[in-house]
């Protein structure tokens, strides 16, 4: 038996266990300081919006010569206004791209392009794109993101209880705001990609948490009925019985995806795959650990609040004699059904 399994098996028993809602203002903590710092990466830099969403035109010369500086020259020369974004695509290719144009000021850039790299105008991909339909898409993309967080916090409601929709939702935009952040803070550009890699992590991230509370929703099944345990200790032995399993699957999600970040994107140049693999490698990372530290503590706080949790702490804090601990080998065998043995004593002893 390895080391995890042993240490898994330990956790799910009960017979260790790591205070995840204990140290809860430790993990608020955490995430407070990486929030702060998307506030700040988005108020000084911002996002780099793609020309889907602000439109403009895009010109890619297909040449294994061409550099970044000749395109930067050859387009600057035009004298046309705004900034340049020239990208270096795989090791053939350059794309340039600028604010929105006109047909004169489009087709001096063609030109330009042919005429600094020898190719026909022709050859060179020019896609335009209005700022008109960049509002549509970015419409759509908000419509998109506020539908699937009220569909939801509808599922999880029905499914489990509302405050559980409550702390995954709490937990959702927890990882989409820092994804945000470090996006804005790297400088890449927020594609459609990009967005379908957001709506990818929502998923994983709640797919994480919803495993938690399922955890969390049995090992709470009439737990007023006994009073083993407070609302609070019970979830942490739920994050603590699903934690091997939850590293297990992160790590096993985030190694494909940081092959397509490092290797797709970085070795071969698809800009496509980057805008998509970042926000994935971000988000999986970052939904791992709200599954853990920021759902269940959000959870318990919301839970602990209510009348009944608050008498059933006071009946296992008054048959603790203070403060129960969170997991103890005498609890998980009271438990279990089982109290502790009575040793028989031996003969010439009093």
């Amino acid at each position: 038996m390895s080391k995890m399994s042993g240490l898994g098996g330990r956790l799910y028993r009960g017979e260790t266990a790591v205070d995840f809602i204990g140290k809860r203002r430790r993990w608020y903590s955490v995430s407070a300081l990486f929030v702060l710092a998307s506030i700040a990466a988005l108020a000084i830099q911002g996002l780099h919006l793609g020309i889907e969403f602000k439109g403009g035109s895009s010109f890619t010369v297909n040449k294994a010569t061409a550099t970044i500086e000749q395109a930067r020259s050859a387009v600057e020369a035009t004298g046309i206004p705004g900034e340049l974004i020239v990208q270096e695509i795989g090791s053939d290719k350059v794309r340039v791209q600028t604010g929105a144009l006109d047909t004169v000021q489009n087709n001096a850039v063609q030109d330009a392009l042919a005429a600094e790299f020898d190719v026909s105008v022709e050859s060179i991909d020019t896609q335009i794109i209005g700022p008109s339909w960049g509002k549509e898409i970015t419409r759509k993309a908000i419509y998109g993101l506020v539908g699937f967080l009220i569909v939801v916090m509808l599922y999880l409601a029905m499914a489990f209880e509302p405050k559980m929709s409550i702390a995954a939702i709490a937990a959702v935009v927890h990882d989409v705001f820092i994804t945000v952040g470090i996006y804005a803070l790297v400088g890449f550009d927020v594609t459609p990609a990009t967005i379908i890699g957001f709506l990818t992590i929502l998923g994983y991230s709640l797919y994480d948490t919803v495993v938690v509370f399922d955890k969390v929703r049995e090992n709470t099944h009439a737990i007023t009925s006994n009073s083993t345990r407070t609302y609070s200790q019970a979830v942490n032995h739920a994050v603590n019985q699903t934690l091997v399993r939850s590293a297990n699957t992160s790590l096993i999600a985030l190694l494909p995806v940081g092959s397509i970040l490092f290797v797709g994107a970085g070795l071969l140049g698809a800009g496509t795959l980057k805008d998509l693999s970042l926000a994935l490698f971000i988000g999986l990372a970052v939904g791992t650990y709200s599954s853990i530290f920021i759902a269940p503590p959000v959870l318990a706080q919301l839970r602990e609040k209510e009348p009944a949790m608050q008498a059933l702490a006071k009946r296992v804090n008054a048959r603790s004699g203070g403060t129960a601990p969170v997991a103890t080998s005498a609890a998980v065998a009271a438990v279990n059904g089982r109290g502790p043995r009575n040793q028989p004593k031996r003969k010439g002893r009093k």
